[in-house]
């Protein structure tokens, strides 16, 4: 099989060449466009988060070999997110390549963090069945490069961080209230505030409710925690 040249490009960005290109082209295959014919790549998806997620505690423990179990998870649940996996996928150009449906990229499936993560996840798979998986974890390793050695001390998401910041106070958990959308169908902007028991609260807007609810606790956490609620 002889891939086309978006793909030929690709395999420049991603730094590796496959020996069987049907692999490549079914982890780019999203499900909107699969077919008898053309399988998808959940089954990929499903074996790439193992393969990655194994590169990634054993890099960690190489990393700091004093490290106890509670700093290593915030830490590794932090590197193999899927909006880590996305970044990686935009910093390559995955997007640029995925196979999608016409609905799916009439509604920007090229840039949705989850549909870009997965994707990411299933080409690290189809170089580890490819190839081994001292190659895929190679891989892994040089494509999330400084973040392994740059993931924060205490790697929580912001939402959780805000919560368990709340309740070590005798708070409730904080409150996410959904403030509205705008933008087309394809690209929206949603607009999230969240808030304390005790008032304070803060806003953010981002492509998804998630992403926003993580912007504002973020936000709300840095300004509790730098004395200015």
């Amino acid at each position: 099989m002889k891939l086309a040249a978006d793909l030929r490009a690709f395999e420049e960005r991603l730094g590796y060449h496959f020996r069987n290109p049907e692999l490549l082209v079914r982890a780019v295959t999203h499900g909107s466009i699969a077919s008898a014919t053309r399988p998808d790549n959940q089954r990929l998806e499903f074996l790439g988060d193992r393969v990655l997620g194994l590169a990634m505690a054993e890099a960690l423990l190489a990393a700091d070999r004093g490290a106890a179990e509670g700093t290593l998870a915030p830490r590794f649940n932090a590197l193999v997110r899927k909006e880590t996996c996305a970044a990686v996928a935009r910093q390559i150009g995955l997007g640029d390549v995925l196979k999608l449906g016409r609905s799916e990229m009439m509604s920007g499936g090229r840039r949705k963090e989850t549909l870009l993560g997965d994707a990411m996840e299933a080409v690290i798979a189809a170089v580890h069945v490819d190839a081994g998986f001292e190659t895929a974890r190679d891989l892994v390793l040089r494509l999330w490069g400084g973040r392994i050695e740059t993931v924060e001390t205490d790697a929580r998401d912001p939402k959780t961080a805000l919560q368990e910041w709340a309740q070590a106070r005798g708070q409730v958990p904080p409150n996410y209230l959904a403030l509205g959308r705008e933008g087309p169908d394809h690209q929206p902007v949603f607009t999230v505030e969240v808030r304390l028991e005790s008032g304070e609260s803060e806003q953010a807007k981002a492509g998804t409710k998630r992403a926003a609810e993580q912007a504002a606790a973020r936000a709300l956490l840095a300004r509790m925690e730098n004395g200015h609620g």
